[in-house]
């Protein structure tokens, strides 16, 4: 199987397209996409047999994927509205699993004093939780709400248990019926740092997208439905010069000096030609933008009030 390293569906998707020339849709897999606004789009993959999953290197359910522009430069009401956007999508793929009063534990991955990886942990602080009230001062609690609980476990680096081995101790005392992850992801695109949300249904497995995986977590794995939502929040430099290099022919082009191997060049994904030659020299970083603070402030509000909203 071809090493995407991205952990969006949407961007799997298109390169698998790219690289071995589909014109139509890839087996096994279905894709819709929806303008919201000039801002705000939303594509949704669903890989529907064992076609799709090994094309794509993904297990077969939903994948929906927000895409927000010009989010460094967003104000309040751009939050909102893109935050009601989430709500909706998430709502939505918490109701095919379970019914309008069942309980929730919220799930922040990450480590908090990495700034790329803290979305997770500044997601949780914002949770609205409602299962101490419910449990302890129900008189104080509108009739119908539905129980919310949530925690950031930490990294392995500095627990030295595995996030799932933390989950599932917590899963067997609360017994919550469904879990909603918040983590950072790695994308193919610098695009889309910061400025995309990816919400599926087959849980998550830490670590993938920069090649340190860890054990799943997933229904299989505790036993009941896992929402992953995850936001890009680094790249690998070889995918930094791939799009730097598309830039690059794109200019050249609209300067009238393309000639038929620049075509060639962006037509193809060069990616892996890319990685070849950097890692011997390792020279393929994982990197970030310099306004990476801002960005995880904006989109972990973002993330806090969609899910907010949709309990």
């Amino acid at each position: 199987m071809y090493n995407f390293r991205t952990d969006l569906a949407v961007e799997r998707r298109n390169i698998y397209r790219k690289i071995y020339k589909v014109d139509n849709e890839v087996e096994g897999v279905e894709c819709t996409e929806n303008k919201i606004n000039e801002n705000i789009s939303v594509s949704r993959v669903k890989i529907t047999d064992e076609n799709g999953e090994k094309a794509i290197g993904k297990p077969r359910g939903n994948y929906i994927t927000i895409d927000i522009k010009k989010l460094k430069l967003a104000g309040e009401e751009e939050i909102q509205k893109s935050s009601e956007v989430l709500s909706q999508e998430l709502k939505n793929i918490i109701d095919m699993h379970i019914d309008k009063q069942g309980e929730i534990l919220v799930v922040g991955l990450g480590n908090v004093y990495v700034t790329p990886d803290a979305l997770g942990p500044k997601v949780i602080n914002d949770i609205d939780v409602t299962r101490h009230l419910i449990n302890y001062l129900p008189n104080y609690v509108e009739e119908g709400t539905r129980m919310v609980s949530a925690i950031s476990p930490g990294v392995l680096g500095t627990t030295g248990i595995e996030t799932v081995e933390i989950l599932k101790g917590i899963v067997e005392n609360i017994k919550p019926k469904l879990l909603i992850v918040i983590d950072a992801l790695a994308s193919r695109s610098i695009e889309r740092i910061s400025s995309t949300i990816q919400i599926s249904d087959t849980g998550i497995v830490p670590g993938a997208g920069v090649g340190n995986k860890r054990k799943e977590i997933s229904k299989n794995t505790l036993g009941i439905p896992v929402v992953a939502i995850g936001v890009p929040t680094v790249v690998e430099s070889a995918v930094l010069v791939n799009d730097c290099l598309d830039v690059f022919i794109e200019k050249l082009q609209n300067e009238a000096r393309s000639n038929e191997y620049l075509n060639k060049l962006k037509e193809e994904d060069n990616y892996e030609e890319i990685k070849e030659a950097l890692i011997p020299n390792e020279y393929n970083f994982i990197v970030t933008p310099k306004e990476i603070d801002e960005l995880i402030e904006n989109m972990s509000s973002v993330v806090a009030r969609g899910i907010n909203m949709s309990l």
